[in-house]
């Protein structure tokens, strides 16, 4: 029997998708072919960059729950974030990407499949808003700081900044760099929050909800978002790059 597919997350995802499509074509006309757009580098481009992520990770671990082959899927997802980690080194040092969103989700997978059965029962209200609560606190960890952007509580220990296992903690050493850096802390929170949002649709029987309607080119974004994310800068950076060598020509 083959399970029903959802429309809504799917639809959101593609969303998502197509939204981090343009941002990411922005970021390389300004961050790798030089274009001065000043508006993409203030605090509107920054909420449009965080949103993104927010509607990913949050969805990744509500959809989480609906995954047959979770060890599969998340060794799949790591594997790919090694590979865009690897090439945007050797091919781009200056903007390579180390830790990035696909790294964190393919270890959410992992880490949620020892913790599934623990934490599957717990009430899904409140460990949604503690869940939330504790990645706002620690949104700025990777800073050095309990706090949430410009609100800093508590300095933590430099000593925790060391190298890149802590980096991938959420813990950058001072020289660390990358052009798409999600550490477990804070994200790891997030994506918990997304979990537990799922498992309070389940206990009110809301699932129903998620496919009240349908935009089918979303959703076939949606439902391929991973082979399109593993395209997408590849090919967005190859046109832009033969557009800007005839321009300058």
């Amino acid at each position: 029997m083959v399970k029903k597919r959802y429309t809504i997350p799917d639809i959101l995802r593609g969303f998502a998708l197509a939204e981090m499509i343009i941002y990411h074509a922005l970021w390389d006309i300004v961050f790798i072919f030089n274009v001065n757009i000043s508006a993409f580098k203030g605090t509107g481009a920054y909420i449009w960059q965080q949103s993104i992520c927010w509607i990913f990770i949050l969805l990744s671990g509500f959809c989480v729950n609906f995954s047959c082959r979770k060890l599969k899927r998340s060794l799949t997802v790591i594997i790919c974030s090694a590979i865009i980690s690897i090439v945007t080194i050797l091919a781009l040092p200056d903007s390579a990407v180390k830790f990035g969103v696909l790294c964190l989700i393919g270890f959410g997978m992992l880490i949620m499949i020892p913790l599934d059965k623990y934490i599957s029962k717990i009430a899904p209200i409140p460990a949604a808003i503690i869940s939330l609560c504790l990645f706002l606190l620690t949104k700025n960890v990777p800073y050095g700081f309990i706090g949430f952007e410009n609100l800093n509580i508590a300095q933590l220990p430099s000593a925790l900044y060391q190298n890149y296992f802590t980096a991938f903690l959420g813990f950058p050493p001072a020289e660390f760099y990358s052009s798409d850096y999600f550490p477990l802390i804070p994200w790891i929170f997030l994506y918990i929050t997304g979990y537990f949002i799922y498992h309070i649709f389940k206990k009110y029987n809301l699932l129903h909800l998620l496919s009240t309607f349908s935009i089918k080119p979303l959703e076939w974004l949606g439902r391929h978002s991973l082979i399109i994310y593993m395209l997408h800068q590849p090919l967005i950076y190859g046109v832009l790059w033969i557009i800007f060598s005839i321009y300058t020509a």
